[in-house]
């Protein structure tokens, strides 16, 4: 039986099941445990109640992020409960001996950034976090999921959860994809196909052209997002774009451990013949730039469309007019030409290097709208030390933006950057929930392209007339 055909996914979860409970779940080795501020300091009060330490504290790093502010980071943080889950977060680090890159550490950022891009991350490994959007590791091949508080503890204490195996689904898209059309529109797009639950209990393995010609900040945009159609999960399977990304960065292998490790992962492929549950392929061609309208990711639509009417979309009729009265819109509104108070580039989803360029492309010689407020927010120091060397600040500032310090930002309302109730945010984040970005804020998720466009013209635009 174990020369029949496995999936990517197979492979690497079975390498790692430590016990197999019949009719229950599996228990599951961890080769990588993030922590932040906000999910740990519950999980490090359960250890010390129970008289136990970290197993290993080797496999676990701790990154400063949800409730950074984004401006004098140098300064005391003034929120008390923020200051004092940072302080916990530093302290329990200390106590159990665990990397600990907290505020003005060079190598601070928001987690799945900064995990990546230190070479932490890699194919074929499963990894955790108290935090949902942790399947953005997924675009190196790996395991990759969001876990709870409880959970949290357990991986601390036991370097083990307890998981049942999900199903296994595999999105195909091929294909070209046509101007200004970035990965985030590739994930929006598939969002607003599936809903957010048309995922649900499925590990997703994404294949085909499209993906296989992104980079990598291209593929963490899209594994992060898995989760908004209800995945457990996303991958893509390693390949040369992969491994030129990792080779050299500091924790990743050297010499002959690089050789070893490499040669496994050319093998973590999903076989010819190997079954998944539910398969999909859309045409690259079909996608255009994106944009939200509604309060969840799956509320999406081409930027050139009108917004659908009741009978369009799936879901009761009383729930959609719910939505569009928060957002203040109407059934077969055009949303190109709306108006938009704010800008947010940043987040996990699009805080990297790439797309500071993508914004910077377009803003180039423009001017920020009067009216608009823009946060400009790196992913890590890394990223923040990137748009320096490449000129990106200069092309901000003469434009009239200015850029803040890294951290998770606007995307979630637990710092100082939120969006006042009833403005509109054009937001490069992955929520769009109600009040995600503050009370009665107003979201519209897109990418740093149609962020851009909305920050110089003060509307909803499309893109491409700029590139």
């Amino acid at each position: 039986m174990s020369n029949s055909p496995k999936t990517l996914f197979d492979k690497v979860w079975d390498s790692h099941v430590v016990r197999n409970i019949e009719d229950g779940p599996d228990v599951f080795f961890i080769d990588r445990h993030f922590i932040h501020e906000v999910t740990s300091p519950v999980a490090f009060l359960g250890l010390e109640q129970r008289g136990i330490g970290v197993l290993f504290p080797e496999k676990t790093f701790a990154t400063a992020d949800h409730n950074t502010p984004t401006i004098n980071q140098h300064l005391p943080v003034e929120d008390p409960l923020s200051a004092n889950q940072l302080a916990q977060l530093e302290k329990n680090s200390a106590k159990y001996g665990i990397s600990h890159w907290g505020l003005g550490n060079p190598k601070n950022g928001i987690v799945h950034v900064v995990g990546p891009e230190n070479g932490i991350t890699l194919p074929g490994m499963t990894i955790v976090c108290g935090d949902s959007h942790t399947s953005t590791h997924g675009a190196f091949g790996a395991i990759a999921f969001g876990i709870g508080t409880s959970e949290v503890e357990m991986v601390l204490s036991s370097q083990c959860i307890m998981q049942p195996k999900p199903k296994k689904m595999r999105i195909n898209v091929n294909g070209q994809l046509g101007k200004g059309v970035t990965p985030k529109d590739v994930a929006l797009y598939i969002i607003s196909k599936l809903t957010t639950s048309g995922a649900t209990g499925y590990f997703v393995e994404y294949a085909g052209d499209v993906f296989e010609n992104m980079t990598m900040e291209g593929r963490m945009t899209v594994c992060n997002l898995s989760i908004e159609m209800g995945a457990r999960g996303g991958m893509i399977a390693p390949d040369q774009t992969t491994f030129d990304y990792i080779n050299g960065r500091e924790l990743a292998p050297k010499g002959a451990d690089w050789d070893k490790q490499l040669a496994y992962w050319k093998t973590l492929k999903t076989d010819a013949g190997a079954s998944f549950d539910k398969e999909l392929t859309f045409n690259a061609a079909d996608i255009e730039p994106m944009i939200t309208y509604g309060t969840n990711p799956g509320m999406g639509i081409g930027i050139s469309k009108n917004i659908p009417s009741a009978n369009e979309v799936e879901g009761g009729a009383t729930t959609y007019a719910k939505s569009l009265d928060y957002m203040g819109f109407h059934e077969n509104d055009a949303m190109i030409g709306k108006k938009v108070d704010y800008v947010f580039i940043g987040s996990c989803t699009n805080g990297r290097i790439e797309d500071f360029r993508a914004f910077a492309s377009i803003i180039k010689g423009h001017k920020k709208a009067d009216h608009v407020t823009a946060w400009v927010v790196p992913g890590s120091h890394i990223v923040e030390a990137q748009i320096k060397e490449e000129g990106i600040l200069d092309i901000l500032t003469d434009a009239g933006f200015e850029l803040r310090q890294p951290g998770c930002s606007a995307c979630l309302a637990m710092n100082d950057d939120k969006i006042p109730a009833g403005k509109y945010a054009v937001s490069t984040s992955n929520r769009n929930f109600e009040g995600r970005q503050g009370p009665g804020s107003r979201t519209l998720l897109a990418s740093p392209y149609v962020a851009a466009a909305a920050a110089i013209t003060g509307v909803v635009t499309d893109p491409r007339q700029f590139l």
